[in-house]
């Protein structure tokens, strides 16, 4: 039988690659650490950890082990979580929700809120992370939904759209374009611009998409990877923004949003994300939710 000690050690060692920043981390001691990996390795019969004097790195076992321990724990993390809801309220539902910043415009306070009215058995532990952490975290077990941007990884995941967003320009007060009664594309040519950086792919690629069709380059003075950067960048004046919609609903000093009309311009989607296998009641409950919550921005 597997111990969970065993294998949050072996998990911190391969995280880490070091036997001394594992112990560290674990509040131990090197010795009863290394104890640990060795009886897991026998209790496996495998090598998961070659070491040298100078390095530990993962065997193709330890690699293939990894994936599968995290999983274990997060199961195990799961069920203390049921355990305990069941103890304090007679129910056993608890579900994990991966979002981004962005989704808290709009979207994720009227999912929890709804979902607090529909589903009043299920606590929900809300955990912000950005969208490669998100993918990981639900191929290992320890999320049930995330909430993410399209993309490749949604390739390997069942996925729901959930949201369909436009784009709005994002100004300082007083800049010049906030007095136009209509703007379109062409009028940021040559205008100080703050984008979205590669850590933000989606908005990324799609505003380049955009600006290429459109033949228009506006000046490029900054980029950020979230939409709550790129808003404090306006307030500081240093340009305007493409960003969703409902990004005016955030509270900035020094920013003004417009209407701008863009032809054909695609919706800006937000995807649930899940197992297929997750095995978790309260998934399928949450997720006939989301299903009828599916609309289009304000």
């Amino acid at each position: 039988m597997l111990d969970l000690t065993h294998l949050r050690s072996f998990v911190c060692v391969a995280e880490e690659l070091h036997f001394g920043r594992a112990a560290e981390r674990l509040g131990m001691t090197q010795p009863p650490l290394s104890r640990q990996i060795q009886l897991l390795e026998a209790g496996l019969r495998v090598t998961l950890l070659d070491r040298s004097r100078h390095a530990v790195a993962l065997t193709p076992a330890g690699r293939a082990f990894l994936p599968e321990a995290k999983a274990l724990l997060a199961a195990s993390e799961r069920a203390g979580q049921v355990a305990r809801r069941a103890m304090q309220t007679g129910t056993g539902s608890v579900l994990r929700v991966g979002f981004f910043s962005a989704t808290t415009y709009a979207y994720l306070p009227r999912l929890i809120a709804q979902a607090r009215q529909e589903l009043p058995d299920t606590d929900f532990v809300l955990r912000e992370m950005n969208g490669v952490t998100q993918l990981e975290e639900l191929r290992t077990g320890r999320l049930d939904i995330g909430l993410l941007r399209p993309g490749p990884g949604l390739s390997a995941l069942a996925n729901l759209r959930v949201f369909r967003g436009r784009l709005a320009l994002a100004v300082p007060h007083g800049h010049p374009l906030g007095a136009r009664p209509r703007l379109r594309l062409r009028d940021l040519h040559g205008v100080p611009f703050i984008g979205y950086s590669e850590e933000g792919p989606y908005m990324q690629e799609l505003q380049a998409a955009l600006f290429a069709e459109a033949r228009v380059q506006p000046q490029w003075v900054q980029s950020a990877a979230h939409a709550q950067t790129i808003l404090s960048l306006v307030s500081a004046g240093m340009g305007v923004a493409l960003v969703p919609e409902e990004a005016r609903n955030a509270t900035f000093a020094n920013v003004a949003f417009c209407a701008i009309a863009i032809p054909d311009a695609p919706a800006i989607e937000l995807n649930a994300a899940w197992k297929p296998d997750n095995a978790n009641p309260a998934l399928a409950p949450m997720l006939a939710l989301m299903e009828r919550l599916d609309a289009w921005s304000a």
